[in-house]
C-alpha cells in the first residue's frame, strides 16, 4: 500500500511539474508581425462602433466623417453584407428594412438600384427578425435631434454626397476615405453569400494594399473557418489579419484561465470580446496580459458608459468600441486628471 502511494505521488508530483513548465513556459506569437491592433501609447484606440451610430446614422460613411472629426487616428468598426450585383456596402443587417426606407435582403439589391433611387440609410425602424414591423422612424441623435448628411463637421475639401439622404456606403469608399486609418470589417452574410463577400473583400484588400490596417471578423464559425484556411494555404499575405468567432474566443479563455494558453495556436490578431458573457468575466487584466504575451490585441465592444470605459483603460485592453466618440473621447482626455 505505501509503495502504491508512492507511485501515486510520484506521478502528481509530474504533473504538478509537467504543468508548472507550461505554464511559464514562453507563448508563441499567434499573430507574426507587427501587430497595428495593439495600443498606440496608454490609451486603448478609439473605435467608433458603425462610425459611432448613436452620433450618426449606422454604417454610414458620413457616421465615420464625424468620428474622424473626434480622432483622426480613430479606428473604424463596419459590418458589411454583399449585393445581388456583387457590391459590399456597409449594413449592420442583412436585409434593410431596419436602417432604410425599403425593404428586402440586401443580397436581392443591385448596388446600381440603391443608388439610382436615392435609398435612405438614414433610418432607425422596428423589425422583428429583419421584417418591418411599424412605421418608419428617422434617425435621431441622444439629444433627441434629427440629423442630415449636411450636419457631419466634414475635413476640409469633403463635401456631403447628398444634402438629404444618406446614401449607401460601400466598402471601397470608406477605405479610399480613410487611407490611413485601421478599419475593422464583419461579415454579416453567412454561407455561399459569407463567402461570396469575403471573396470581393479580399480582392479590395489587395487592390487598395490594405491588408495592414484592416482586421475582418464574423461570428460564423464557417467564414472564421475560411479565413484560416487561406492563410494556412498561402493564400493572403502575412499582413492578413482577422479576429475569431464565438468558439475560438472560448478556447482562448479556458485556457488562459489553466495557464494553459501555450496550446492556442490560431493565427489571428485580435480578441474583440464582451466584458461579460454568460456571467464570465472577460475584462480582466489577466485576460489582457496574456493575450499580450501572444502578441495578441484585445478589444472590447460595445462600451458606452464612462466608468467602463474607465475601468477598460486600466486593465490596459488595446481598443475600446463605442457609439459615443466624443464621450470616449473625452474620458481619455480627462483620464488620470
Amino acid at each position: 500500500m505505501k509503495k502504491g502511494l508512492k507511485i501515486t505521488a510520484a506521478v502528481l508530483g509530474s504533473l504538478v511539474g509537467i504543468y508548472a513548465i507550461l505554464a511559464l513556459f514562453p507563448r508563441p506569437d499567434n499573430y507574426d508581425l507587427a501587430n497595428p491592433m495593439l495600443k498606440d501609447g496608454d490609451m486603448p484606440i478609439l473605435i467608433a462602433h458603425g462610425g459611432g451610430n448613436k452620433e450618426f446614422p449606422d454604417n454610414t460613411l458620413e457616421a465615420f466623417y464625424n468620428a474622424y472629426s473626434v480622432d483622426p487616428n480613430v479606428m473604424m468598426e463596419t459590418d458589411v453584407s454583399i449585393t445581388k450585383d456583387g457590391v459590399v456596402i456597409l449594413s449592420h443587417d442583412t436585409t434593410l428594412d431596419r436602417k432604410t426606407n425599403v425593404t428586402g435582403a440586401i443580397a436581392d439589391w443591385n448596388y446600381s438600384d440603391l443608388i439610382a433611387q436615392r435609398v435612405d440609410f438614414g433610418y432607425t425602424n422596428p423589425t422583428e427578425d429583419g421584417v418591418l414591423t411599424g412605421e418608419r422612424v428617422h434617425f435621431k441623435n441622444a439629444d433627441g435631434a434629427e440629423l442630415y448628411p449636411t450636419d457631419v463637421p466634414y475635413p476640409d475639401g469633403v463635401t456631403p454626397r447628398d444634402d438629404e439622404v444618406f446614401l449607401a456606403t460601400t466598402l471601397e469608399e470608406l477605405i479610399l476615405a480613410f487611407p490611413e486609418n485601421r478599419i475593422n470589417v464583419e461579415i454579416k452574410q453567412s454561407g455561399e453569400t459569407g463567402f461570396r463577400a469575403l471573396k470581393e473583400i479580399i480582392r479590395l484588400l489587395d487592390e487598395h494594399d490594405a491588408f495592414d490596417r484592416v482586421v475582418l471578423a464574423s461570428f460564423h464559425d464557417e467564414i472564421y473557418d475560411e479565413y484560416r484556411r487561406l492563410q494556412k494555404n498561402g493564400e493572403v499575405p502575412d499582413e492578413f489579419m482577422y479576429s475569431p468567432a464565438y468558439d475560438a474566443a472560448t478556447r482562448f479563455f479556458v485556457l488562459q484561465l489553466l495557464k494553459l494558453d501555450l496550446f492556442f495556436g490560431d493565427g489571428m490578431c485580435v480578441f474583440q470580446l464582451p466584458m461579460e458573457q454568460m456571467g464570465f468575466d472577460l475584462a480582466t487584466e489577466a485576460l489582457v496580459n496574456t493575450a499580450h504575451r501572444h502578441n495578441l490585441a484585445v478589444h472590447y465592444w460595445t462600451i458606452n458608459d464612462i466608468e467602463e470605459m474607465e475601468y477598460l483603460i486600466s486593465i490596459g485592453a488595446d481598443g475600446i468600441m463605442t457609439d459615443y466618440p466624443h464621450r470616449l473621447a473625452e474620458v481619455y482626455e480627462n483620464y488620470g486628471k
